[in-house]
């Protein structure tokens, strides 16, 4: 009887739930008729994506519960309604999710009455049920009749909520615009900084090289040693603008990756910062250590295949993720300690940099995050960052390829 009894107790709360919901929707139709007149009046026609927004959340509500009996999260695709009126009501109006929120509500006042069956289930099943099965040890007959009756409802209610193949098409395009401006901006960003670093380093260094070797051929018949002296600081430039020209390269797309793969790479790049003063640990967007030396960084690869390999771009990509979290955790967490995870899976590559300092990472303050969030939005990737005040902070990638 106990195997009867939580299973209904469980689907009484969610129809229950639902009744609530419905009563809810009850009332809405006076704001909908509210609405639909300021519309059609033209006096009040500001209402209307007010109106949408509440009808958002209300569906919003029913997705979750929906999904907290069935298990399975229902998706949504809804457009933004921001900017002026006009913008606004276009929006609401031209939204395929409107239509489908609209078609839930109105489906919603018909078979929401299902939730009241469940009232004269219980006392019937209580002793129909506890007949059968305390005394004749049959299995219950009633009761089981309310789980149907929420799989019933949560069911309509899924199909119903479920966004259309218009509304997820037009949710991917606009994703995939966004995506793609921020791309841009990035590329645009990465050649200003090539071209920063050019200018101020390696061609700032030539110059000088120039110049002590235009000196150093003038006093070479006057002052044999001082031509000696200007040569030698002309070499040390020389190496200097070497090691200036190579820093921009591997900034662009770090050799090691192609030599050792993400995982050597990776094991490199925690070995660098491991020192006091790491020379490969300057970030793919060109930022430096800031004097971060000394970060202790672990780094795990369990299970991440050592044969195939994932595109260039993608492993260029995530190791912009592990570059740009560990200068972030050096420059500002306070933490000596990090932890790298890469994993794999059929569907694409996990990144994972997680360190143990104060946490309260802000994403507007220069913290490299914007950065990570747009190189991985270009591969159409997602990036999680969760950092609490007073930490510890995690940034997790997921980057899609075939291997």
């Amino acid at each position: 009887m106990r195997a009867t009894l939580r299973p209904a107790a469980r689907a009484t709360v969610h129809l229950l739930s639902a009744a609530a919901t419905a009563f809810g929707t009850y009332l809405f139709v006076t704001v909908l008729l509210i609405a639909a007149t300021g519309t059609v009046t033209g006096a009040g026609i500001w209402l209307l994506p007010e109106t949408v927004l509440l009808i958002r959340r209300i569906a919003g509500a029913k997705r979750r519960s929906t999904a907290s009996w069935t298990g399975r999260e229902i998706p949504e695709a809804y457009r933004p309604v921001t900017g002026p009126l006009r913008e606004r009501l276009r929006t609401a109006v031209r939204d395929p999710a409107t239509r489908t929120d609209l078609r839930w509500l109105a489906a919603h006042y018909a078979y929401a009455w299902l939730t009241v069956l469940v009232l004269p289930l219980w006392p019937v099943g209580l002793v129909v049920d506890g007949v059968r099965g305390g005394l004749l040890g049959r299995p219950a007959v009633v009761l089981p009749l309310i789980v149907r009756l929420a799989d019933l409802e949560a069911g309509w209610s899924a199909a119903l909520l479920r966004p259309s193949p218009e509304a997820l098409l037009s949710l991917r395009v606009d994703r995939l615009t966004t995506s793609r401006a921020d791309a841009v901006a990035a590329h645009g960003a990465e050649l200003r900084r090539i071209e920063r670093d050019l200018h101020d380093g390696a061609q700032a260094r030539l110059v000088a090289l120039s110049l002590r070797i235009g000196l150093a051929r003038r006093a070479y018949g006057a002052d044999p040693e001082a031509a000696r002296e200007l040569l030698t600081d002309a070499q040390e430039q020389a190496e200097e603008a070497l090691a200036e020209l190579r820093h921009v390269v591997r900034a662009i797309h770090p050799p090691i990756l192609t030599d050792r793969g993400l995982t050597g790479a990776v094991r490199a790049l925690a070995a660098g910062w491991g020192s006091s003063r790491p020379a490969d640990a300057r970030s793919g967007a060109g930022q430096g250590a800031g004097g971060g030396g000394g970060l202790r960084v672990s780094v795990r690869t369990d299970g991440f295949p050592d044969g195939p390999r994932p595109p260039a771009a993608v492993e260029a990509a995530a190791y912009f993720v592990v570059a740009e979290a560990l200068t972030n955790a050096a420059k500002h967490s306070g933490s000596d300690r990090a932890e790298v995870e890469l994993t794999a899976s059929p569907k694409g590559l996990g990144v994972r940099v997680r360190d143990e300092g104060c946490g309260g990472v802000d994403e507007n303050a220069g913290s490299g995050v914007l950065g990570i969030r747009r190189r991985v939005a270009a591969l159409d990737g997602t990036v999680r960052v969760t950092s609490p005040a007073g930490g510890p902070t995690l940034i997790e990638a997921e980057l899609p390829c075939a291997w």
